[in-house]
């Protein structure tokens, strides 16, 4: 190997000044590369004094004491790291361990889960060749019928703190309120009029009840709700009274229809601007008037303590109901509360008559046009059940039940009116013979002080349902979730929510002969394995007016993680 000097190749370039070469360009030269030649090869080269200096560099480098501080320092601080990686992971394997393993199928039957999802939901064609792909597994880990979630890792976080609690503050003014609907839609609505006044700083009146619903109940609020513990218990939250009082008696109140789904700032700006115009507001509608969510804490959880424990019902409906439950479980076996969602008033506004008789199909299509305030008149019903939005009919109720695997003998309480159609609950009763209301359970002398009380007769009926084992609903309406929120607020209690659009696929298969009653039967396991109302986030939707409804599901806001 020949190693050319500076100089040299100085020289090469200007014979004339070899001897002349100035210090700066030495020093250019020496930034430069030189030419390494290697069996006549000619290739670029670094600096030989740029090697040497690299070579003196690592031993320094191992040098006591000069280096060796770093490496340690950095070599510990990376051990550190890698400490707390192999600690996450460990309490993320042992919190998985930890789970009762009749709370989840198998990793097998979740990958099998989305298969089936995902096929029932393509075309016709596609469903019946890659569901006999998917292999049957007898032995599969699916959730006992009557065993509830875990819900070890939660817990209810509805405390008001001390700023929560009122100072004494003189009112805005006060809040007449009219509560619209059924009894569980003045449920909820009360409980948001409870928040309302304290984003206004408003004292609330005793809310009055819908008398001209569907079921036209002349209960009042006194005559359903406890209404001395409703005012105590949200005594340290908002001032209730009975009713206006003598300064305010001849104040013609303003009348308001609150903007649905709105914001604690809508109430905190816009209204309370008004109620400190009038003093004297009337609410006219109390539906749905709070949005779901982006509310602060304490607001949303005051809605919980209004909902779950404020309006308690009378000793009246609880001594009913009590006496239901006890003889419900007489021979100490569980009993599923059903919400055969399939009355007449919900047919009629669905436009659903699937297994009904043309007479009954005419007599639903009538109702629904003289109501008024029903806004769809011309419905295509078969379309609405593809859609999974029609009330389950007794009999798909029936096969449904048979196949997540509940036997025969099971107690079933139906919280719900009378089922329409001439055959009622016949089909469902042919395989079920042991189908309990109120109206079966109960003596006459009980149901006397409850005739013509249908909000009464509801609120036991809502009771009922939240202390059975399970609670199953055919219909996502208003009782379906008050009924599971409440569950979930106490404690996650087994809940079934039916997939009825892919149900409906599957059980219209099997009615043509194109799936067996094992397949089917398994598919239907797989389909609800965790639908039992456990804890899954309330996520908020693009469509207020369509996403999952804070009392339908508390969680988060008044349900909190350990």
């Amino acid at each position: 190997m020949l190693i050319i000097s500076v100089t040299s190749i100085a020289a090469t370039e200007d014979p004339s000044s070899t001897a002349d070469v100035s210090p700066r360009i030495v020093r250019l030269m020496a930034r430069r590369r030189v030419i390494e030649s290697v069996d006549g090869n000619v290739l670029p080269m670094r600096n030989a004094i740029l090697f040497r200096r690299k070579g003196r560099f690592w031993p320094d480098i191992f040098r006591p004491g000069r280096y060796m501080c770093i490496l340690m320092f950095w070599g510990l601080m990376t051990l550190l790291f890698m400490m707390l990686l192999a600690k996450f992971a460990l309490l993320n394997t042992l919190h998985d361990l930890k789970l009762d393993q009749s709370e989840f199928i198998t990793a097998r039957s979740v990958e099998i889960s989305i298969r089936t999802n995902k096929l029932i939901t393509e075309g016709d064609d596609i469903i019946i060749s890659e569901f006999k792909k998917i292999p049957l597994l007898p032995k599969l880990t699916l959730p006992d019928i009557w065993t509830k979630p875990n819900t070890d890792l939660y817990y209810k976080c509805v405390q008001r703190s001390s700023k929560d609690i009122i100072s004494g503050d003189p009112t805005n003014g006060y809040i007449l309120v009219h509560s619209n609907g059924g009894l569980n839609q003045m449920k909820t609505g009360i409980s948001d009029m409870v928040a309302i006044a304290k984003v206004m700083n408003a004292t609330l009146v005793l809310p009055s009840l819908d008398h001209n619903s569907f079921w036209t109940d002349p209960s009042d609020f006194k005559d359903i709700f406890d209404w001395k513990h409703f005012v105590e218990y949200l005594e340290e939250d908002i001032s209730v009274v009975d009713h206006l009082p003598p300064a305010y008696a001849s104040i013609k109140p303003h009348q308001r229809a609150p903007v649905s789904y709105s914001k604690a700032s809508y109430y905190s700006n816009q209204m309370s601007s008004l109620l400190k115009k009038h003093k004297v507001i009337n609410f006219t509608h109390t539906d749905s008037r709070l949005a779901n969510n982006g509310l602060p804490n304490p607001i949303q959880r005051l809605r919980c303590r209004a909902m779950y424990e404020a309006l308690k019902f009378t000793d009246e409906i609880l001594e009913l109901a009590d006496k239901l439950i006890t003889r419900l479980r007489d021979d100490d076996k569980p009993f599923i509360a059903l919400h055969l969602r399939y009355e007449k008033d919900m047919l009629a506004f669905t436009g659903c008559s699937h297994n009904l008789s043309k007479a009954e199909d005419e007599e639903l299509r009538q109702l629904r046009r003289s109501v008024r305030h029903w806004k769809e008149k011309h419905i295509d019903g078969e379309e609405r059940r593809r859609q999974g939005v029609c009330p389950m009919t007794p009999r798909e109720v029936a096969v449904f039940l048979e196949a997540i695997g509940f036997p025969s003998d099971t107690k079933i309480y139906i919280v719900a009116g009378n089922i329409y159609g001439q055959d009622g609950v016949k089909a469902l009763q042919d395989k079920y013979p042991n189908i309990y209301t109120h109206s079966n359970l109960a003596t006459e002398d009980e149901l006397s002080p409850f005739n013509n009380r249908q909000n009464k007769l509801a609120a036991v009926d809502y009771t009922v349902a939240l202390e059975s084992d399970v609670f199953v609903f055919t219909y996502d309406g208003n009782m379906a979730k008050a009924v599971q929120g409440h569950r979930k607020y106490e404690g996650f209690r087994k809940t079934i929510i039916p997939d009825k659009k892919n149900f409906v696929k599957l059980i219209d298969r099997m009615d043509k002969g194109l799936l067996s009653w094992e397949e089917f039967s398994m598919k239907v396991k797989i389909l609800h394995a965790n639908r039992t109302g456990g804890a899954v986030l309330r996520k908020p939707g693009k469509v207020v007016k369509s996403e999952e409804s804070f009392y339908a599901n508390p969680y988060p806001g008044c349900i909190c993680e350990k």
